[in-house]
């Protein structure tokens, strides 16, 4: 089964990359690659990103057949989205494990989502 792991940025989560030195910072993206690898290893990983800062997101939306952008997101929002992993594996308990070894989950938390199954729909 898969499962989403989300990683979120925050005011907290951003104030404490403020309080951190170069050597606690580079630990933390050292321990990303590390659980990458990791999981590339054991096979469970399917796909692990970052994601660049919310500033250069754009909003598309369709209206009367026009494609609309604009900057940003949608919403002011405290919260955004900083990166993912999408692993593959048995349990949700062992997706749990995985997500209790994201660096982030050691000052932070992270959410873990299970991957809407919709291969037995009949569309």
């Amino acid at each position: 089964m898969k499962y989403l792991i989300l990683i979120h940025s925050n005011p907290r989560s951003r104030a404490l990359w403020e309080t951190m030195d170069d050597d606690q910072r580079y630990a933390l993206g050292k321990g990303h690659l590390e659980l990458t690898e990791a999981l590339a290893e054991s096979g469970e990983l399917v796909v692990s990103e970052g994601l660049a800062d919310v500033e250069l997101a754009r909003t598309v939306s369709v209206r009367g057949g026009e494609t609309l952008t604009s900057d940003g997101p949608f919403a002011e929002a405290k919260e955004h989205l900083a990166g993912f992993y999408l692993v593959d594996v048995e349990s949700y308990e062992r997706a749990v494990e995985i997500a209790a070894r994201t660096p982030d989950a050691a000052t932070g938390a992270v959410e873990v989502r299970p991957v809407l199954d919709m291969s037995a729909w009949d569309l």
